[in-house]
């Protein structure tokens, strides 16, 4: 025996009916006194505690005792808070461990669950009506948290292993034209929002590239963009000091990218940058408070006549308070004619005014505001019908490119791809992008005629 060196042991047991059992005890990698088990004679309990010490001194050896511990006790007091992610991706993985897996399996004991306890949970989700792209990424994390088990020796079994998931199709790319992008681009509301959107179809950014872009990434004078950074929105709780924008000092693809604009884009974004003396480190777009919407006078026709009699047989003339209230009418004047008396009364610091509504921002541009107040109104304005977000004038840069004959390999790397085949989904992804095959049908079949 060597000296210090504590060897494992049976320890005889007597039980209340005067049975004798034997417990085999061992010291595991970090020397803590641990059981092995209890057997009925002292020679099963033996080469217990030595096949223990055996794997501890091959570095693999597990406490049995982990493998019992619920599935909810593991996740929220080992894999949640030790679990290396991003801030976005931990907000994302907690909402869905929460709402779709812990009341499920929360209960369970980790060693017990088996694959087809995961099917089964598979199953429900489909019956309760979740899309299969929601079932897949809920089994994602699901299966992230088992395999850190296996690699931590919770588990010896991996049940989300061979368990498959609802089919999901894929659906083609719908890329916006250039007339469609004309029109689009017509009705938006300001020289901002104008410039921001002309920036995003030419360079392919990723929305938090854009949003984060300041003077200093742009060398003005060669035309070439330095993405280096990303911002994200983020729930206070999950940012590191409570906030709700985060800059990561990396873009999505963990490398940073340099990349040519055009000749035009660099200008208009050249004399913003002077028109407003934007420093090095200001925001080129930055979120600006909207001022209140402008009022229009309504004039009340002539002809109009008073309004439908009330519950007492009473009639108003339109466009008047007494309408609005004891009328009650609700047509296009009556209202106007309340709204601008509320407004009034608010002018003078009456009827304690709401104070405007506004975004909590460090100056970083809101992905909903500027969909819900810049994007949907121009599009309807417009009248296209087709859901225009700013991840889709991404895919638009991508498609038109390839589609002009751009090398594929040129904007794999314009756009911090990974990998090859992510950029191959934007090709032919133009309406009239079959046109040619089209044609040659056409004229082989014409021949044949």
């Amino acid at each position: 025996m060597i000296l210090g060196v504590r060897m494992g042991q049976s320890r005889k047991r007597v039980g209340v009916d005067g049975s004798v059992r034997y417990t085999a005890y061992y010291d595991d990698i970090r020397g803590r006194r641990r059981s092995a088990g209890t057997f009925t004679s002292k020679r099963e309990a033996n080469k217990a505690w030595q096949r223990a010490e055996a794997k501890v001194a091959e570095g693999r050896a597990g406490d049995p005792a982990r493998g019992r511990q619920t599935f909810r006790r593991y996740v929220e007091d080992e894999w949640l808070p030790n679990h290396v992610m991003e801030a976005t991706t931990r907000e994302g993985y907690t909402y869905t461990i929460y709402a779709h897996i812990l009341n499920h399996f929360g209960d369970m004991k980790m060693i017990e669950i088996l694959p087809s306890h995961v099917r089964e949970w598979v199953g429900l989700l489909q019956a309760r009506g979740m899309t299969p792209r929601t079932i897949r990424l809920t089994k994602t994390i699901l299966s992230a948290i088992f395999t850190t088990a296996l690699n931590d020796q919770v588990t010896v079994l991996h049940p989300c292993k061979g368990v498959k998931t609802p089919t999901v199709p894929r659906k083609p790319l719908r890329i916006i034209t250039p007339a469609e992008f004309d029109a689009f681009y017509g009705c938006l509301p300001d020289d901002m929002s104008r410039l921001m959107v002309e920036t995003d179809i030419e360079s392919g950014m990723r929305w938090g590239e854009l949003t984060e872009l300041r003077p200093r990434d742009i060398d003005f004078a060669n035309r070439i963009v330095t993405v280096s950074r990303t911002v994200v929105e983020v729930n206070p709780k999950y940012h590191p000091v409570g906030g709700r924008f985060l800059v990561k000092e990396y873009p999505k693809d963990k490398e940073w990218r340099r990349f040519r604009l055009s000749g035009a884009i660099t200008a208009k974004l050249q004399a913003s940058v002077d028109d407003r003396a934007l420093a090095p480190d200001d925001l080129i777009f930055l979120y600006r408070v909207p001022g209140p919407p402008a009022r229009t006078s309504t004039a009340i026709p002539a002809d109009l006549g008073l309004t439908e009699p009330n519950g007492s047989g009473r009639r108003y003339r339109h466009g008047t308070l007494s309408a609005y209230a004891a009328g009650p009418c609700r047509c296009a004047y009556c209202r106007r004619a309340y709204a601008d008396y509320r407004a009034e009364r608010r002018s003078r610091g009456k009827d304690q005014p709401r104070p405007q509504r506004r975004w909590e921002t460090d100056g970083h541009i809101p992905r909903r505001w500027f969909r819900d107040s810049v994007v949907c109104p121009a599009l309807a304005k417009a009248g296209l019908d087709v859901a225009i977000r700013m991840q889709l004038l991404r895919h638009a840069h991508a498609s038109w490119l390839l589609a002009g004959g751009a090398d594929l390999q040129v904007v794999k790397e314009r756009l911090g791809h990974g990998s090859i085949s992510t950029t191959e989904q934007y090709l032919h992804t133009l309406p009239d992008a079959d046109d040619t095959a089209v044609d040659a049908f056409a004229r082989i079949r014409g021949r044949a005629t």
